[in-house]
């Protein structure tokens, strides 16, 4: 079984600060240049979870995308990635402290991505899920292909998934852009802009339910609580870090353990578990990236 996973990749320049922001003046920081793309993280972490997978996007023809699918490559992931002369590699400048992030995105050749380069990456031989970044469907330019890729995937007899993916263009957008799905990620605020009002994991996940089978809330390291119709919801606490070194990327490692485990046939207890583990490791080290 092979998991397609369509979205962003992008270079990530990770600044890790010391202290709050001195605005207008000089923050010590360490600076590292790495790959990003929530989408592109996530199929890192399949590979490194043994899952075999397929990355889909769009890239520039320059440097950063020649480096960023060497990465690719290296963890283990097979690409159908589509190169653009004249358009940059998508761009992410993150900001982070030990426990919040702050991104300032320029998404570059992402945006181009078309329901031809989805049905490139659901041709491939063994495809059987599909996986969706929701900031495709955030931009208006790609948010076509996105909506293909969901509909094709199912018309095709693949199952899909689709993480939330940030709260603020959620909310910008509206829940009414998530399209159905077969599993819903989002993480606490985003659940939150779904629900469309405050509540713990297990009041708010009912509510993914209008645009999926089954959904998960994850609350970082209060754990993960899965819900499906008809059924109590399942809730496993996180896996304690000693230190937490940076937290871009935990949810999409989060996201590749709980697939890979579910995908496997394991129950969603294991299956969250699975998932708190990767993303405990993701925090533990620099950048979103096994």
């Amino acid at each position: 079984m092979t998991v397609v996973v369509i979205g962003d990749v992008v270079t990530d320049i990770l600044t890790v600060h010391e202290g709050p922001l001195a605005i207008g003046s000089d923050t010590i920081a360490s600076v590292r240049i790495s790959g990003g793309g929530s989408a592109a993280n996530t199929a890192a972490w399949l590979a490194h979870a043994g899952q075999a997978v397929t990355f889909a996007g769009v890239a520039g023809q320059d440097e950063p995308g020649d480096a960023r699918l060497a990465e690719l490559h290296a963890a283990g992931v097979a690409t159908s990635v589509r190169r653009v002369p004249g358009r940059p590699t998508g761009t992410v400048v993150v900001l982070t402290s030990d426990a919040e992030r702050t991104m300032f995105t320029d998404r570059g050749a992402n945006r181009l991505l078309s329901p031809d380069d989805v049905d490139r990456a659901l041709a491939t031989p063994g495809a059987r899920h599909l996986h969706l970044s929701a900031y495709v469907l955030f931009d208006a330019d790609c948010a076509p292909a996105g909506r293909h890729a969901l509909a094709e995937a199912r018309r095709r007899g693949l199952t899909t998934s689709l993480d939330a993916a940030s709260a603020a263009p959620l909310q910008r957008a509206g829940s009414a852009v998530l399209p159905w799905v077969d599993l819903l990620l989002a993480n606490l605020d985003e659940a939150v802009v779904i629900a469309g009002r405050p509540g713990d994991p297990a009041e708010l996940a009912p509510a993914l339910l209008a645009h999926a089978g089954e959904a998960v809330v994850k609350s970082g390291p209060g754990g993960a609580t899965w819900v499906g119709p008809g059924a109590a919801p399942v809730h496993v606490a996180g896996v304690h870090v000693p230190e937490v070194v940076d937290p871009t990327g935990a949810g999409d490692a989060f996201a590749a353990g709980y697939l890979a485990a579910r995908l496997a046939g394991a129950d969603p207890a294991t299956a969250l578990h699975a998932g708190n583990e990767l993303g405990a490791r993701a925090v533990s080290k620099l950048g979103g990236r096994p």
